[in-house]
């Protein structure tokens, strides 16, 4: 996933302070990769010197608040509604793009999983592929299928229970710090 752009993502909510933001990707993604809190950090310094998010004040206790620029979030809707991903994250993008485009009010999550849908379908075989390319191919066109399933199904889940079951605001509860309590 890119942290750069499922922060961006999130921010399309409204300001938010990093931690926040830590917590809100963890949740929204469903808790499918752990990043690094000063990851989290680094990636906001660099948002803020490249111009895609701005100081939007501080919480009243002190904590940085972090916004959107213009430029911040014709990226982070770009990213939402794109399908390109680098080669060999086809699968964990298509997972974390509709995960995070699901929790957002105004994304149109059903337009994702559509686009999402067309590019996986466009997977051809190559009949002159031989050897390992062949094989490769092979393993391609079947990620192709276990991604259209997954969306037929998601689609399904969303259309059932209604998408704005899924949709949601910033969180107002503070993330808690350090590691979660050992289970005995």
């Amino acid at each position: 996933m890119s942290v750069r752009h499922g922060l961006l993502a999130i921010l399309t909510i409204g300001p938010a302070y990093g931690f926040q933001l830590h917590g809100e990707l963890q949740s929204r993604t469903a808790s499918r990769r752990s990043v690094n809190v000063g990851q989290i950090y680094s990636t906001l310094d660099r948002l803020g010197r490249h111009g895609a998010i701005k100081s939007a004040g501080s919480t009243p206790d002190g904590l940085p608040l972090y916004q959107l620029t213009e430029d911040g979030r014709t990226e982070a809707m770009a990213w939402l509604h794109e399908t390109a991903s680098a080669t060999g994250e086809e699968w964990n993008d298509l997972i974390d793009r509709v995960l995070i485009a699901s929790s957002l009010p105004g994304v149109d999550v059903l337009g994702v999983i559509s686009r999402y849908r067309r590019h996986w379908g466009l997977v051809e075989d190559d009949p002159s592929a031989h050897g390992q390319t062949k094989l490769a191919r092979a393993a391609h066109r079947a990620l192709a299928r276990a991604a259209i399933a997954w969306l037929d199904e998601t689609e399904s889940t969303l259309r059932a229970a209604g998408e704005a079951e899924f949709r949601r605001e910033l969180a107002a509860v503070r993330p808690r710090k350090g590691r979660p309590a050992a289970v005995s």
